[in-house]
């Protein structure tokens, strides 16, 4: 698994970067532990934390709210994963957040609230993507559960 730096076991959201720039495979198994850490241990009520604020030494007492582009990040680096129902699902409670179909940099996630800049381009920028990949995956798995590789354009299996 892939962690904030070499001298801690913290997480840090823009390791979700990793597998997002193609930096690191989907199907690496230290990526997979990773997004799947972070979705587990990096969240509050499935929404993504920058890092533990106990843990990251950043000059900055206090807590933070949930960073809507990291929970955005998640949802395609579920997907690509291979967790598209846990990737849709968060997508759709990401969606049920929008402000005037805008978004802030944070989220309260016990009551939605938006904190930090309003608007956030770049949240907004993660969302087209964060949707984008969502669609392509589950096209992708619908075609796969029909009997067809979409590489080869023919049928996996008979009947």
């Amino acid at each position: 698994m892939f962690r904030q730096h070499y001298e801690t076991d913290d997480l840090d959201a823009s390791l979700l970067l990793l597998l997002l720039m193609g930096f690191v495979p989907p199907g690496d198994e230290r990526m997979r532990a990773t997004v799947l850490a972070i979705a587990d241990e990096l969240t509050k009520d499935s929404l993504v934390l920058r890092y533990r604020v106990e843990g990251t030494d950043t000059g900055f007492s206090g807590e933070e709210g949930t960073f809507t582009i990291c929970s955005f990040w998640l949802v395609p680096a579920l997907a690509l994963i291979g967790e598209t129902d846990r990737a849709r699902a968060l997508c759709q409670k990401l969606l049920s957040f929008a402000g005037l179909l805008l978004y802030a940099e944070e989220i309260d996630p016990a009551t939605g609230e938006h904190l930090g800049n309003f608007p956030q381009a770049f949240t907004h920028l993660a969302l087209i993507e964060a949707v984008s990949l969502l669609i392509a995956s589950e096209r992708e798995q619908d075609v796969k559960s029909a009997g067809w590789d979409p590489a080869a354009s023919t049928p996996v299996r008979s009947g």
